[in-house]
């Protein structure tokens, strides 16, 4: 393959990516857009007894609720990680179906969960599985299942006979 129809195939994938990112965001904040319309007026729904409900919840803090009083340090490391991500999915070589994966999902649950910040100054939480203590939203999914497949990215395809620092291209 010629170098230039790998790099618009890179191109491409990475747009594509985008897209996906996307795609998921809208449906984090149209699940979070009926939650304030619908759910907030009543706090609580059952959906399986026992094991699942939709309990509205105005989170201040970050994961789990921490850090609650540095909310602008929250803020800006999201917008960083989310600038490094953008940067890496068009220039990191050698992804796999779990980077691009890690991408989508990483983008799209940072700026959902950034979006509920700076429009509400909190962060609109409502899945309970009933097990478990906390309330998360689809933007906690997409990031856990993002940080899941970027491990198994770095475990399984990171190893190789390039030098780390080389797995980035040179924009020169």
């Amino acid at each position: 393959m010629l170098k230039s129809e790998k790099k618009n195939r890179t191109i491409a994938t990475a747009v594509a990516v985008l897209a996906a990112a996307v795609l998921l965001l809208a449906v984090d904040q149209l699940t979070k857009f009926f939650v304030l319309r619908d759910l907030r007026p009543v706090g609580c729904v059952t959906l399986i007894p026992g094991l699942l409900e939709l309990a509205y919840v105005e989170n201040t803090g970050a994961s789990f609720g921490l850090f609650k009083s540095w909310m602008g340090l929250v803020m800006g490391v999201t917008v960083v990680a989310i600038i490094a991500i953008v940067v890496l999915l068009f220039r990191y070589k050698k992804h796999s179906f779990f980077s691009y994966s890690t991408s989508a999902l990483l983008i799209a649950g940072g700026i959902g969960n950034l979006i509920d910040r700076v429009v509400h100054g909190f962060v609109v939480d409502f899945i309970h599985v009933m097990f478990f203590d906390y309330i998360f939203n689809f933007a906690d999914c997409c990031i856990t299942v993002g940080a899941v497949l970027f491990v198994i990215h770095v475990l399984f395809y990171t190893r190789g006979g390039e030098d780390d620092a080389s797995q980035v291209e040179d924009q020169q």
